[in-house]
């Protein structure tokens, strides 16, 4: 294996995967508090809690499901270390505009957030693993969209 594939292989690739899971996996919790609620404080709370535990969750598994001696993963530790720092990250960046006291403004730059956590997401999938930007976008959006409605019907219906 090449420097650059093992880099891919072994640092990117579960950084993204923490990213991806932490912007898309926390959407719902968050979201559906904030709807259900309309108390900025309280879908801040159960953000920070979601990323946390989300965080945690995807370190122990990145880092139980595979010692990296056959695969060429690299250390469990060190990826474990990655992808629940990319799943907190992902998960913590859409959840301090609920610090906002202002409901309509919190859940507005909360949006804006997202909007920006997918386009970087896709410019990562096109930049280090050679995908169309379109293509990316298009697919990471696709599971968003998905989450967000899921959690728009869940917040709407309390």
């Amino acid at each position: 294996m090449t420097d650059r594939q093992i880099f891919l292989l072994q640092r990117v690739q579960p950084a993204m995967t923490g990213l991806i899971d932490g912007s898309l996996s926390t959407l719902a919790p968050i979201f559906a508090v904030a709807l259900a609620t309309h108390k900025p404080h309280v879908a801040f709370y159960a953000g920070l809690a979601t990323a946390i535990g989300a965080g945690i969750s995807m370190a122990f598994s990145e880092g139980l499901s595979d010692t990296g001696e056959f695969t060429g993963r690299g250390n469990p530790l060190v990826r474990g270390s990655i992808t629940g720092g990319g799943t907190f990250v992902g998960g913590i960046l859409h959840t301090l505009p609920f610090l906002i006291p202002h409901y309509r403004i919190a859940i507005i730059s909360a949006i804006v957030v997202v909007g920006f956590e997918l386009l970087t997401l896709a410019w990562l999938r096109w930049r280090f693993f050679e995908v169309s930007f379109a293509r990316a976008l298009a697919t990471v959006t696709l599971g968003g969209v998905v989450i967000a409605a899921v959690s728009a019907g869940l917040g709407s219906a309390a």
